[in-house]
């Protein structure tokens, strides 16, 4: 049997074979400091699993609407105006299968067979391969720190073409944890409208910001295509869900693309993420940000004391992209070295696209203080 030419393309994702590993070495009886994937360590907060055990105890257990239930389409409205000052009409929101079933959406929405978006090297990796599945192409843009890391109206203008469909952008950035301010959203989507484009942003890490608050871009493009997701700020991972907020005239296309890929998004969930809104659930998910914070702080320290180069200071999210070439020009090997030898897993950057990836680390602190103490001092006493 001959499988197609596009699940044979579609590369692996680098840290789930080392997590694969990981695993093993864990049931050894290995002591594994886990600094790759992008998962909080927190559990979901009591009260949306206090709300997902209700859901199931009255029953709410079969099909819903395939954008979402209307209660929590609404209650994602309510959270735009109280946070953003931005009005959605709740028609807008698309609640999904977590935010990959949105982005493969408005993907299968935006780009035809051949057609291209253009986005980020470093960048998130499943997201070429979301386009891929809909026989389009991602169009990767090498950035680094002179333009944070982020696309610039300038790039767009000089890597768009005829075959390009819109771009993508993420603020806060995975990997580098990077933001777009107000202006420059705004620029963006000034530049990519005059070429009569899509504006796609990645917002999942919102909520996680340290010195600034993030900014949505429907603050400034009403017409942009919008993916959060549950599973970042509010620590629902395993729930599967997330949602997209889309232009009015994109609401009917994407409903059909909603109820033939996926009937609808999960029932449990979508009744626990009701009170993800509670005052009382955002006071936990703020201190559990400002806990971030401080290992954030923690571990950006002790790396540059090491000798790897933060290229970028992260704004946002839960990762440190770090050059290592002080140590390496394969991070992979040394990732795979640093988990066999040393206990700590870390992603290499050859995940995260071509970019100079052969120098750079991603570390996720999302992992205790303890932790973060014990894999530097692991770190140093490798390095030293």
């Amino acid at each position: 049997m001959q499988w197609s030419k596009r699940a044979q393309e579609i590369d692996s994702f680098k840290v789930m074979d080392l997590l694969a590993r990981t695993n093993q070495l864990t049931n050894q009886g290995k002591d594994i400091i886990a600094m790759g994937a992008g998962e909080p360590d927190f559990a979901t907060p009591p009260l949306v699993a206090a709300a997902g055990i209700a859901a199931i105890d009255s029953g709410q257990t079969k099909y819903t609407p395939a954008t979402g239930i209307p209660q929590l389409k609404q209650a994602i409205s309510d959270y735009y105006l109280s946070r953003y000052k931005v009005v959605v009409a709740p028609e807008r929101v698309i609640v999904t299968n977590g935010a990959s079933a949105g982005l493969l959406m408005v993907f299968s929405l935006l780009a035809d067979a051949g057609k291209n978006i253009l986005m980020t090297d470093p960048g998130y990796p499943c997201n070429k391969q979301f386009l891929r599945l809909v026989e389009a192409k991602a169009k990767l843009i090498s950035v680094d720190q002179q333009v944070n890391f982020q696309l610039t109206p300038a790039l767009v203008e000089q890597f768009w073409d005829n075959d390009s469909a819109g771009i993508l952008v993420a603020s806060p950035a995975n990997p580098t944890g990077t933001m777009l301010s107000k202006e420059q959203l705004a620029q963006l989507a000034n530049s990519v409208r005059d070429k009569g484009g899509a504006l796609v942003v990645d917002e999942l890490y919102h909520g996680l910001t340290y010195e600034e608050d993030a900014h949505s871009v429907l603050e400034v493009d009403q017409d942009a295509f919008v993916l959060n997701s549950f599973s970042k700020y509010f620590g629902m991972t395993g729930w599967r869900l997330g949602w997209a907020i889309v232009p009015e005239n994109a609401i009917e296309p994407i409903e059909r693309l909603a109820q033939n890929l996926f009937i609808s998004p999960p029932t449990v969930a979508q009744y626990a993420a009701l009170a993800a809104f509670e005052p009382k659930t955002i006071a936990e998910l703020e201190s559990r940000r400002w806990q971030f914070k401080e290992r954030r702080d923690v571990l950006a320290n002790g790396l540059a004391k090491l000798g790897f180069v933060i290229e970028a200071q992260p704004q946002g999210a839960f990762y440190l992209y770090v050059n290592a070439s002080k140590f390496t020009d394969n991070s992979y090997e040394f990732c795979w070295s640093l988990l066999e030898e040393d206990g700590i897993l870390v992603t290499p950057g050859i995940d995260f696209g071509q970019n100079d990836t052969n120098h750079m680390m991603r570390f996720s602190y999302t992992t205790s203080l303890e932790n973060i103490h014990r894999a530097l001092e692991r770190l140093a006493k490798r390095l030293g």
